[in-house]
């Protein structure tokens, strides 16, 4: 792995559902999570994603699911859904063998590029586990800021993962896209 490598980016199809749904349940759930360093297998149990919810994504109105590539394999993938100026960024996810290498940075640079000259949006947001302080501190060094709002996360509710503990809660980060046209 080279972080230099040049990945292919384009969207998802509803041909590769199987493929997102397996790539995003390898890096958070399970011993196959465990190889990286995004996983919430000691928060979270069950699954991550089905293919209900990606197949979802995919026809939702200002919704895309985007891949990168690298030698014609999937090898991270993220979701970005647009919210009139700015866009929102989930699901994100990289094979754990591929963690590391700068793929994600590159996946999320493209994101915001997307989001910031094909949307138009002045800002990205996300909310990610206030416990996740690594994965955090990654966001943070790529200019996301903490804003200390918080959503309580929605316990009972199996399509998101079954939790491992009862003080799990989602902050808000967010990001302003420099650069954007109005």
């Amino acid at each position: 792995m080279i972080s230099d490598i040049a990945p292919v980016f384009r969207t998802a199809t509803q041909a590769d559902v199987p493929a997102v749904v397996a790539l995003v349940e390898s890096a958070y759930r399970g011993d196959s999570g465990r190889r990286g360093w995004t996983t919430e297998s000691d928060l979270l149990d069950g699954r991550r994603t089905d293919v209900q919810l990606v197949s979802e994504l995919l026809v939702s109105p200002d919704s895309v699911v985007l891949l990168a590539s690298i030698d014609n394999v999937m090898r991270a993938c993220c979701h970005v859904e647009r919210h009139d100026d700015s866009a929102y960024f989930g699901m994100f996810a990289v094979d754990p063998s591929w963690q590391g290498s700068g793929l994600g940075r590159q996946l999320l640079g493209e994101a915001e590029r997307m989001a910031r000259d094909g949307w138009r949006c002045g800002m990205m947001h996300m909310t990610v586990i206030d416990v996740r302080t690594e994965l955090i501190a990654w966001y943070e060094r790529r200019g996301y800021r903490r804003t200390g709002q918080y959503k309580p996360f929605p316990y009972g509710d199996e399509r998101v993962g079954i939790p491992l503990r009862d003080d799990l809660r989602f902050e808000l980060l967010i990001k302003e896209l420099s650069g954007a046209v109005a």
